[in-house]
């Protein structure tokens, strides 16, 4: 008997997409022999979406679609960056993105009650979906989308296909482009000062008066003067329009041109940014980091427990 290594499951899950253990299990049966474990898994492998459907999917790609002054972004999530590159997935990621902006689902749901086939499954995208769940062995979902219909002209940027911009201007495309590309690099969170969100505001003038608090009890401690609260007040004050700045898109600095900002580079090109939006992948999502070589030898060596 041959004897089934980490190296040897790897190659295999990366050629199939199947589950580890079903690697495992094909290669032992075929006692080591690559193209024969493949064969059996095509053959082996069924509908596994009941129980792929509670698994954590950090992974995943984003995807955009224009046509017009209409336009999608899309995050479609799996559960390991295998399945990344799996050309059935991301035909069902990039379809699914054409078909928010045909149809003008509402929600997730809406989504994948729209009809479509693909891979021998359907008819809808959620058939789809639940369908290559069970063909590829991992847990996929439609996280989020925006769609976009402002009448406005649409710029998109994907970084790879873990990043995802699309911004909303009148003027000159290049730049809106460059605005997009911008976006990805600099994650702003608003497009000016004014615009970002509240909490957040109120979260770096916490952190802002803590660090304040912190200088005042050091001071003390080493009896030098402490500030008056006039002063700290500033300080404080300060330190929140600094990280404004830093966050708002129109007052940061221009990635391809440092000696500008965005806002000054757009004035130059005659061109106005009504909106963005960034996807970045998993963003928010709780991650389970594994060792795999290590996760096969621990289900290994539970398979070789007694029942």
């Amino acid at each position: 008997m041959a004897a089934i290594t980490a190296s040897m499951v790897a190659e295999l899950r990366g050629k199939t997409d199947a589950p580890m253990m079903e690697c495992k299990k094909a290669l032992t049966e075929a006692d080591g022999n690559m193209e024969k474990a493949e064969e059996l898994l095509r053959v082996k492998l069924g509908n596994k979406a009941g129980k792929a459907a509670a698994r954590i999917t950090a992974e995943g790609v984003v995807t955009s679609h224009i046509d017009g002054t209409r336009g999608a972004l899309l995050e479609v999530n799996c559960e390991t960056d295998f399945v990344t590159k799996n050309d059935s997935f991301l035909a069902l990621a990039k379809t699914a993105a054409q078909l928010i902006v045909t149809h003008n689902p509402t929600d997730v749901a809406a989504l994948g009650a729209l009809p479509y086939s693909q891979d021998g499954f359907g008819p809808t995208l959620e058939d789809v979906r639940k369908g290559l769940i069970g063909k590829i062995g991992e847990n996929m979902s439609f996280r989020r989308f925006k769609r976009f219909d402002s009448g406005a002209k649409l710029a998109s940027y994907l970084h790879g296909t873990r990043i995802g911009v699309v911004v909303e201007y009148e003027g000159d495309e290049i730049a809106a482009k460059d605005v997009a590309m911008h976006v990805a690099a600099m994650k702003p969170v608003a497009l000016s000062s004014a615009d970002v969100p509240a909490d957040l505001v109120a979260k770096e003038r916490s952190v802002a008066a803590a660090k304040a608090a912190e200088d005042a009890a050091v001071a003390t401690a080493a009896g030098k003067p402490v500030q008056s609260a006039e002063i700290v007040a500033k300080r404080i004050e300060g330190g929140v329009q600094k990280y404004l700045k830093e966050v708002s898109l129109f007052n940061q600095s221009f990635v391809k041109n440092d000696k500008q900002t965005v806002e000054q580079m757009l004035k130059a090109a005659a061109t106005t940014v009504k909106g963005f939006t960034l996807y970045v992948v998993g963003e928010g999502i709780e991650k389970k980091v594994d060792d795999f070589a290590a996760e096969v030898a621990a289900q290994v060596a539970a398979a070789k427990q007694p029942a």
